[in-house]
């Protein structure tokens, strides 16, 4: 790709359509930035290739505080939609009023973010879906990086911006950041975060790198892979379902990428606060089906062993924590459930490994963060990246 400079902002041609290549530190002026988005857009998107669809559930004031950026910078980009839970708040008839031009889709009830989003995008034309959650703050040109990537990147099956603490903008955010990656154990991080260590955002993780998965919270992906694989696991209802999701595409030799030149900011636990024990249930139940689903056989009896013990230790951490009586009980409730359904899981089981064809899939760290943690006391991705 060539690129050039138009009044400070980077450009670049690619099989004859005009890219503006932002960057998160960019000293462009806000006017001429505009200007130059403005003439990205009448260049390249009479008709938008991307479906930006926001899930709400009773967000009547998240979205009233967030919607204006998304609709401001995906004008000419991007169709936006707004798929409502079953709100009871009044949020479709503020969208009615303060946002006629924003397409919306209720549903009958509350699905969950999991199956909202399945029914959600069920039949709609675009070439590639954007999940937003509705506490996000986008920034102008956020699309254009992620577009271009994914135009050049046939392999990839998606993508995620970076993600920054909307209430603290120089860090990042916790259910994201950079991008996302799993121990052996099924144990999430990211690069920023790693469990509760959040980073500030240096630039440390400006490249655009491979990832294990990408953050719900701002999920691109084609259509094509979302078909192919069958879109969330509705069961899950909501936590997990995204690094579910992106499990199987990996290892069904697909790409997962963090795009950093695209840049977002996220408030984070806008629907069940960090302690809240529906939370601890959701998080330790689904994250048990997505290691059940997905693990390799030679994995999965010493990983489940060894699990065991970690959950009896994280419940008892939860004691002295808030609520720590009730996110105790909710871990050994989110074990229990998970034997109870596991034989409705086992055909998924079957078809994904059946379907594998990456294995080791190489952004899962083979040995165990918890020890890398708190052992050897490496609190940031880039001491732990050597051991992948």
């Amino acid at each position: 790709m060539l690129g050039v400079k138009t009044g400070g902002v980077p450009l670049g041609f690619k099989r004859g359509k005009l890219f503006l290549l932002f960057s998160s530190k960019s000293t462009t002026n806000s006017n001429q930035q505009t200007n130059n988005i403005i003439v990205y857009k009448n260049l390249i998107m009479s008709n938008p290739k991307i479906a930006v669809v926001i899930l709400n559930w009773n967000g009547k004031e998240m979205m009233r505080r967030f919607l204006p950026s998304v609709v401001n910078y995906s004008k000419g980009a991007a169709e936006v939609i707004v798929a409502d839970n079953g709100s009871t708040d009044g949020s479709l008839e503020m969208l009615a009023a303060e946002f006629p031009t924003v397409r919306h889709l209720p549903l009958s009830k509350n699905y969950g973010f999991a199956q909202g989003y399945n029914e959600a995008l069920r039949g709609l034309e675009a070439d590639y879906y954007l999940l937003l959650n509705s506490d996000v703050e986008v920034t102008p040109g956020w699309l254009l990086p992620l577009l271009d990537y994914m135009e050049a990147h046939p392999e990839t099956a998606a993508c995620q911006p970076k993600l920054l603490c909307e209430g603290k903008r120089t860090a990042f955010e916790y259910a994201g950041a950079c991008g996302g990656y799993i121990d052996r154990y099924g144990y999430p991080f990211c690069r920023g975060r790693v469990f509760g260590e959040v980073e500030t955002d240096k630039g440390q993780y400006d490249s655009i790198a491979p990832i294990f998965w990408a953050t719900g919270a701002a999920l691109m992906i084609r259509r094509t892979d979302w078909e192919a694989v069958g879109g969330l696991d509705g069961r899950f209802f909501a936590h997990m379902e995204e690094i579910d999701l992106c499990w199987r595409l990996r290892a069904r030799g697909r790409g997962i990428v963090c795009v950093p030149q695209s840049t977002v900011y996220h408030v984070g636990g806008g629907t069940l606060a960090q302690h809240h024990p529906r939370k601890t249930f959701l998080n330790f139940r689904n994250n048990l089906l997505l290691l059940y689903k997905n693990l390799p056989e030679r994995e999965l009896k010493r990983v489940m062993r060894v699990r065991s013990i970690l959950d009896i230790v994280a419940a008892c951490s939860f004691l002295i924590s808030p609520n720590g009586v009730a996110n105790f009980k909710a871990v050994f409730q989110a074990r229990r459930e998970f034997r109870r359904i596991r034989p409705d899981f086992a055909a998924n089981r079957r078809e994904n490994l059946q379907r594998t064809v990456l294995d080791p899939i190489p952004e899962q760290l083979p040995c165990s963060l918890l020890r890398l943690f708190h052992m050897k006391r490496l609190r940031t991705f880039a001491r732990i990246a050597r051991y992948f």
